[in-house]
C-alpha cells in the first residue's frame, strides 16, 4: 500500500508524495538550548525519529533539518538568573542535547542550523514584507500585519479570524505593544540593557522567534518543504506564523506539503510541570529506566495520540522489551558461523511446522510495513513484533539439526534487526547485548532478601492471595528491583 500521512493543514490522511522523486526534504522545529531535554523532547524526536527512518527504509533520500533555537527569552533569562554568558549556556545545552538524543538511540539529523547564523536572512525577510505592506515598523521593533493576508489564518487550527476579531476587538490598548492588532505578532524586537543585539535598519536589536525558523527553512529548502513538524503546541501561534510570513515573502503556496504535530506527555494524567512537581527530564529519567524501555514506551502510541506516562506503562514497556531481547539474544547466540540449510518456502496452510511458522512471520512483517505506512502507526507496529516474537520463539525451536538451527537463528536475528531494530529502535547492538554483565555490588547486598521476597511472592501467588502479591511487589520496587514474570519464573533486576 502506499504511505498516507495525516496533514494538519488539510486535517486528514493523504497520500505521500514528494516534491523530488527519491527524495524528501523535512524540517522540524528544534529546542531552546537554555536547559536540559525533558520528557516532551523525547517523545517529539523519537516520533520525527520514526518518520526519518521508516521514509528511509521505504527507499527515499532524506534532507532532515532539525534547528537550535539559540537566542531567546528563555536564554537570556537563564543567563540573567545565573550571570552565566548566554553563549556558554547554548554551548553547553546543544552538547548535552545530542547526548540525550543519543541515549534514547535518535538517528542525527542531516543539518543542524543555529538561529544566529541566520540574522542577516532574517533582516531581509523582514525587509521584504515591509515593502509589501505585510508587517510595520513600531516603537518596540517590527511586527507582522496579519490582517494583510487573512486567508492564511487558523491553517492548521482552524480559527475563525472573524470570531477572533469579534472576540478581541483588535485592540491591543494599554500593553506597552507597539503592535497595531493583538493578532500581529514580533518579526524584530528593539534591543534591551544587557541583552545581546544585532545590527539591522530598526537600530540595534534581536529577532522574534517565528522569523528564526522561516529564514532557516527557507535558506535550506527554498520556498517548500516536503514536511514541516514538531510538537503539537507548535500549531499556533508558531508555525501559522511561519506560514504567514514565508508564504507572504516569498510568494508560493503552500510552505509545507505536509505538517506532523506529535501529541502531549502527561505525566499520570496532569501535564507535565515543574510546579506541579511532575517535570522529568530524559537525563533523570534514565538513571532508573534503560533508554530503550522508554523509547518502547513512547513508541508504543501513534506519534499523533497523547501519552500518559505513568509506572505501569514502563513495567508493561520493561516486560515486552525483555521477551525482545531475550528472543534476539537467543537468535544471535545460535547463529554461529557455517553452513546453513535452505529454508523451506514460508506457507500459512503448510502442514510442515517450519514452512508454517515462516509463513506466519512473512504475513507479520507485511503487517508491520503496513501499518508504518499508515501514518507511521507504531502502536500497530509494536503489536506485530510482540506477536512476531511468539512465532521467533516457536521457531528457534524447530531446528532438528546444527544446520537447521543456524538458519532459522539467522531468519530470527535479521526478521527482529529489520523491525524492532531498524525501524523502532529499540534493539542495543549486539556487543552490547552479549556482553557479558559486570558484577553490580548493589545487587549482591540486596540479592538474599529479593529472592526471599520473590519466594514469597511466589507462595501467594499460588494461593491467590493478591493483597499480598502486590504488597511485596510494593517492597521489591521500593528496593529498586524490576522483577519480569517468564515460563521458567520470575527474574529480577536493578531498574
Amino acid at each position: 500500500m502506499p504511505l498516507r500521512v495525516h496533514d494538519t493543514r488539510r486535517r486528514e490522511k493523504v497520500e505521500f508524495s514528494t516534491l523530488s522523486p527519491g527524495r524528501v526534504s523535512m524540517y522540524v522545529c528544534g529546542v531552546t538550548v537554555y536547559d536540559r531535554c525533558h520528557l516532551g523532547h523525547a517523545r517529539c524526536y523519537i516520533a520525527f525519529d520514526l518518520v526519518h527512518r521508516w521514509l528511509e527504509a521505504s527507499g527515499y533520500d532524506v534532507d532532515y533539518v532539525q534547528n537550535f533555537t539559540d537566542i531567546d527569552d528563555k536564554i537570556i533569562i537563564r543567563s540573567i538568573e545565573t550571570g552565566e554568558d548566554w553563549r556558554e549556556i547554548v554551548e553547553r545545552n546543544i552538547q548535552l542535547y545530542y547526548e540525550d538524543m543519543d541515549v534514547l538511540n535518535i538517528l542525527r539529523a542531516d543539518h543542524y542550523p543555529r538561529c544566529t547564523q541566520y540574522v542577516d536572512s532574517m533582516i531581509h525577510i523582514i525587509e521584504d514584507l515591509i515593502q509589501k505592506g505585510h508587517a510595520y515598523v513600531a516603537k518596540d521593533g517590527v511586527y507582522f500585519h496579519v490582517d494583510s493576508a487573512p486567508e492564511k489564518y487558523g491553517q492548521l487550527t482552524g480559527q475563525s479570524i472573524d470570531a477572533v476579531r469579534k472576540g478581541a476587538g483588535g485592540r491591543v490598548d494599554d500593553t506597552g505593544s507597539g503592535k497595531k492588532d493583538h493578532k500581529d505578532f514580533a518579526l524584530w524586537k528593539q534591543a534591551k540593557p544587557g541583552e545581546p543585539t544585532w545590527d539591522s535598519p530598526w537600530g540595534q536589536g534581536r529577532p522574534g522567534w517565528h522569523i528564526e525558523c522561516s529564514a532557516m527553512s527557507l535558506d535550506h529548502f527554498g520556498t517548500s518543504v516536503d514536511i514541516h513538524g514538531g510538537g503539537h503546541d507548535l500549531r499556533f501561534p508558531h508555525h501559522e506564523a511561519e506560514i504567514f510570513q514565508s508564504e507572504c515573502h516569498t510568494g508560493h503556496a503552500p510552505l509545507a506539503g505536509y505538517w506532523l504535530h506529535n501529541g502531549f506527555v502527561n505525566i499520570d494524567g496532569e501535564k507535565m510541570s515543574k510546579s506541579l512537581g511532575n517535570f522529568w527530564t530524559i537525563s533523570d529519567i534514565v538513571q532508573n529506566v534503560d533508554p530503550l524501555v522508554l523509547r518502547l514506551a513512547l513508541v508504543n502510541a501513534h506519534y499523533r495520540s497523547p501519552i500518559d506516562m505513568n509506572e505501569q506503562l514502563l513495567n508493561d514497556a520493561q516486560r515486552n522489551h525483555a521477551r525482545i531481547l531475550q528472543t534476539y539474544e537467543s537468535a544471535l547466540r545460535m547463529a554461529t558461523s557455517g553452513r546453513q540449510h535452505q529454508l523451506p518456502q514460508p506457507d500459512m496452510e503448510s502442514s510442515d511446522s517450519l514452512a508454517k511458522t515462516l509463513g506466519l512471520l512473512e504475513r507479520l512483517a507485511e503487517g508491520f510495513a503496513q501499518a508504518m505506512d499508515d501514518d507511521f502507526n507504531s502502536r500497530e507496529a509494536v503489536a506485530k513484533v510482540l506477536a512476531g516474537v511468539k512465532q521467533l520463539q516457536t521457531l528457534l525451536s524447530l531446528g532438528t539439526d546444527d544446520e537447521d538451527k543456524r538458519a532459522v537463528a539467522h531468519y530470527a536475528k535479521e526478521w527482529l534487526e529489520e523491525t524492532a531494530g531498524s525501524i523502532l529502535g529499540i534493539l542495543p547492538s549486539p556487543d552490547v547485548l552479549l556482553a557479558e554483565p559486570e558484577d553490580d555490588p548493589r545487587k549482591a547486598e540486596i540479592a538474599e532478601k529479593v529472592e526471599a521476597l520473590l519466594a514469597e511472592r511466589s507462595i501467594a501467588r499460588a494461593d491467590k492471595d493478591w493483597t499480598r502479591a502486590d504488597a511485596i511487589r510494593e517492597q521489591l520496587n521500593a528496593l529498586g528491583v524490576v522483577v519480569t514474570d517468564t515460563e521458567d519464573g520470575p527474574v529480577w533486576d536493578l531498574a
